[in-house]
């Protein structure tokens, strides 16, 4: 049984991922943390397999509680659940070896392919004694799946960043989260994912507008 601990702010974050947790065969909680102070007391405590950290906490940011964490314990596996799209979070965050990335908000499939994904990837190494080309393509994928995706956190599908890309390339005058999402077929959730990220890595731009009535909209556009 993997233990794993959630450091998250937000407690009612803590319990939706959860939650989800508990639905993943294999993995317990063994502890909740709102800070990272409490994150290192619960580490000192439990035998940690798996953190499942935040960049925003109130005492120190994620990306550099990961320094701290490498240094005490190097072999320790951790997975980001943020709202930050910040591009420097995402390469610092890589630089320290995080097994995945994902994107607030987080569906409860999100979850757990990403939990099993990390599963799999531990049970294949666990279980090789020799490292080879198949044992390399079962942990890291084909060299086509890596361009694509090496540096994609979960939630982020490769295809359809592309398809948000050539819409926001097209429409001279921007979109909105509602625009983009019918003209992609998925839900103005799943599109704002898209841009808001587009966003954190320098390639769109987002302005508030306001209307005569109603509340203001975010307008996003392609940086040319």
């Amino acid at each position: 049984m993997l233990q794993v601990i959630i450091a998250e702010d937000d407690f009612r974050v803590a319990q939706i991922h959860e939650a989800f947790l508990e639905k993943v065969p294999g993995m317990k909680l063994v502890g909740k943390a709102v800070n990272a102070k409490e994150t290192l007391q619960l580490l000192s405590k439990h035998a940690v397999d798996l953190i499942l950290l935040d960049v925003y906490m109130p005492d120190q940011l994620g990306t550099d509680l990961l320094q701290r964490i490498r240094e005490s314990y190097p072999m320790m596996d951790i997975i980001m659940i943020t709202a930050a799209t910040d591009k420097a979070y995402l390469e610092k965050s890589l630089s320290y070896g995080v097994q995945d990335y994902l994107i607030k908000p987080v569906t409860i499939e999100q979850f757990q392919q990403s939990m099993q994904k990390y599963k799999k990837k531990r049970d294949i190494i666990q279980s090789t004694k020799e490292v080879d080309e198949e044992l390399l393509r079962e942990v890291f994928g084909s060299k086509n799946e890596q361009k694509s995706t090496a540096t994609l956190p979960t939630g982020i599908d490769y295809r359809t960043l592309e398809k948000v890309k050539e819409i926001l390339s097209i429409e001279q005058n921007g979109v909105t989260s509602e625009q983009a999402a019918e003209k992609i077929g998925a839900s103005r959730t799943t599109a704002r994912r898209y841009l808001e990220y587009l966003v954190g890595i320098n390639e769109a731009v987002v302005e508030q507008m306001y209307g005569i009535v109603g509340r203001p909209e975010r307008r996003y556009s392609i940086i040319r």
